[in-house]
């Protein structure tokens, strides 16, 4: 799937490299080369040079990338020149650890409360964010203007809400339930599903130690 023209594998290393363009602004670097961020990132100099020729360049032969313009144009393109207000819907041990996580901040995305169908931790707080009873969402949806929701719950409990956030008018879902959720195609999805990733990472080792096995 590609949006705007470009492909996943690209957007999936813009992240990337803005993290490590930020690196370099705290370094005080002022300029790279491809090679040089390559020998960092460990991604080859062609990769990048095609990934950032995706969004017209950046760079000057003979003189590489400006890291302080090429970092706020990443962010830019990422929308995080942008404020996002969010809410976190299942207030867990999951939830109010994404709670609080002051990060999330320094990138414009700005918690608003939880919610969470557990009354009786119903008005306590996780770093001064108030925890709603689910009867409250949709009013507070449209008071403070949220456009991010992230579900930090149950399988059936994220499809309800899902449908329930749909109704309310929000685009993005952060879904960290283990299920894929189908809904309208205008409504923006990222799936995290955090079992799959340790999978991955287990088929790794796997993959490792038969390679040893193999050459001992």
């Amino acid at each position: 799937m590609e949006a705007n023209g470009i492909s996943q594998a690209v957007i999936s290393r813009l992240p990337r490299y803005y993290r490590y363009l930020g690196d370099l602004k705290d370094e005080g670097i002022e300029r790279i080369s491809s090679h040089d961020l390559s020998v960092r990132m460990n991604v080859t100099a062609s990769q990048i040079r095609q990934d950032f020729n995706q969004f017209g360049g950046f760079g000057q032969q003979g003189y590489g990338y400006n890291v302080e313009y090429l970092y706020d144009e990443i962010a830019k393109i990422l929308g995080l020149n942008k404020k996002h207000n969010l809410v976190i819907i299942g207030a867990g041990h999951l939830g109010q650890a994404l709670a609080n996580y002051m990060n999330f901040e320094r990138r414009g995305f700005f918690t608003k409360g939880l919610f969470d169908k557990d009354a009786s931790i119903e008005g306590q707080e996780v770093r001064g964010l108030k925890i709603y009873s689910m009867d409250k969402l949709e009013e507070f949806i449209k008071e403070n203007d949220i456009d991010i929701a992230v579900l930090t719950l149950p399988k059936q409990g994220a499809l309800e809400v899902s449908k329930t956030l749909t109704a309310c008018g929000i685009k993005a879902i952060w879904n960290f339930a283990h299920v894929d959720l189908e809904l309208p195609k205008d409504v923006v999805v990222e799936n995290v599903h955090l079992s799959d990733s340790l999978m991955k990472l287990s088929y790794r080792i796997n993959s490792s130690q038969e390679n040893e096995a193999e050459n001992e």
